[in-house]
């Protein structure tokens, strides 16, 4: 019987079975079994051994690490999250929701290189060549003149690599391309990672830099297996909703740059726009109205004024609702909890919905007392500050009702002065705690409430 070219491996305990099964008779766990090629046989010396020459180590401060000019992408917010632009030789994942312009982007980078004299590729999994042109037709002509490939065939696309030898090539996407040698469907794990596995050793091999597009769960966590992040050099996602029209990309792994820097776009009819000064835009839309409070919040290095709302209101559901959209709901239930605690401001009895003005997420710990002004204010129906301005703060809640320290207060500060918000509320002498962020918050409603509780 001649032998499989393939075998099922556990991916918890790397047990090899010659056939799938539901349970891994290794570890006993279930559904870990993926479809691999086999390695070949080992030749050479007895017992299978073959011998191998020893190499000598050399100190890393004699290594030499030659400069290597990187690609620019002509979009500046996509350079400064790689770090300058892409590598070459380099291999980055880039994933996002479904129709959130993962796509469009990367047409219009492509676009741009090629207009610069870099020698570029398309290759289309999920489209066809027409479609691909519709939507290149309104992002000018110079997306109009990216070569495209419509292939899902990773022998095919690996030779087209080896003939074209482009500077930089975009996969859309990883998930569809299949090897023959494998009998798994596309986007399966044993797929998904011979096809990243053999795209990394055609990228270093000819220094291409390689834009893998990735799907993402329902969750929003990019799909397929683990080892794809561990693969390439550099992992970017693109977050944000389709019906609204800012985007953020943040960069969550990057072996040649920063993982702390963002960039936000906008999308138009003529595609995805720079937001160079995306502070400009949430502080005209702020109001003063109750609930209201413009965050002081970090976006990698780069600060960026957003507006946080909330609505408290009476129901009669048990238990009541907890909504968020922009921050993360566990943060939500323990600002409620510290504000019940330590500023007697208990919303027991009411639904609470709290929202970042725009469409951007903002995950950092320096967003907790914008939203405790935002509910305090919402729950008693009185405006923060007291002039034609919106009031801003910034600043973490401690588990005891304290203010702790945010990172960057400086660069904080110096954007908001930039917008004419004036009295910021941070963390300091003047405000140790969240009753005293309140009462200068909220002024003589705060005082009235603290004399009647």
């Amino acid at each position: 019987m001649a032998r499989s070219a393939t075998v099922f491996t556990c991916s918890s305990c790397a047990h090899e079975s010659v056939k799938w099964h539901g349970r891994c008779p290794g570890c006993e766990e279930w559904d870990t079994l993926v479809e691999e090629p086999r390695s070949p046989p080992p030749g050479g010396g007895p017992a299978g051994r073959r011998s191998a020459k020893a190499i000598k180590p050399t100190p890393l401060g004699q290594v030499q690490a030659p400069r290597v000019g990187r690609l620019s992408t002509g979009i500046g917010e996509l350079d400064r999250v790689l770090g300058g632009g892409l590598v070459p030789g380099s291999l980055v994942l880039l994933g996002g929701s479904p129709g959130i312009g993962k796509s469009t982007i990367i047409t219009s980078a492509l676009g741009n290189l090629a207009t610069a004299g870099h020698k570029v590729l398309y290759v289309s999994g999920e489209e066809s060549a027409a479609q691909v042109r519709l939507r290149a037709e309104r992002l000018g002509n110079g997306a109009l003149a990216v070569p495209i490939v419509a292939e899902t065939d990773l022998e095919v696309v690996t030779a087209t690599l080896e003939a074209e030898r482009p500077d930089v090539c975009v996969v859309d996407s990883v998930q569809v391309l299949h090897a023959p040698a494998l009998t798994g469907a596309p986007g399966s794990v044993g797929q998904v990672r011979e096809v990243a596995g053999r795209l990394m050793r055609v990228a270093k091999a000819r220094g291409v830099a390689v834009v893998l597009v990735g799907h993402v769960t329902k969750e929003g966590a990019l799909a397929g297996p683990r080892v794809l992040e561990h693969l390439v050099d550099c992992v970017l996602s693109f977050e944000g909703e389709r019906e609204r029209t800012y985007r953020t990309l943040r960069a969550l792994k990057n072996r040649f740059g920063s993982t702390n820097e963002a960039g936000v776009f906008e999308m138009r009819d003529e595609g995805l726009v720079e937001v160079e000064d995306a502070s400009a835009r949430f502080v005209a839309e702020a109001t003063r109205s109750p609930g209201s409070v413009v965050l002081c919040a970090m976006e990698g290095s780069r600060p960026l004024l957003v507006e946080v709302q909330a609505l408290v209101a009476p129901t009669e559901l048990v238990p009541p609702r907890r909504m968020a959209n922009g921050v993360d709901r566990n943060r939500l239930a323990l600002v409620l909890a510290v504000l019940a605690r330590h500023a007697d401001l208990a919303v027991g009895s009411a639904d609470v919905f709290v929202s970042v003005a725009g469409g951007v997420r903002v995950d950092e710990p320096g967003a907790d007392l914008a939203v405790a002004l935002a509910v305090a204010s919402a729950t008693r129906g009185v405006p923060l500050g007291c002039g034609t301005k919106p009031l801003a703060a910034f600043g973490e809640l401690g588990l005891t009702g304290e203010l702790r320290h945010a990172a960057h207060p400086d660069r904080r500060l110096a954007e908001a002065a930039k917008f004419g918000l004036e009295g910021v509320l941070a963390p300091g002498e003047r405000l140790p705690d969240l009753r005293a962020a309140l009462r200068a918050g909220l002024g003589a409603a705060a005082e009235r409430h603290a004399r009647a509780a």
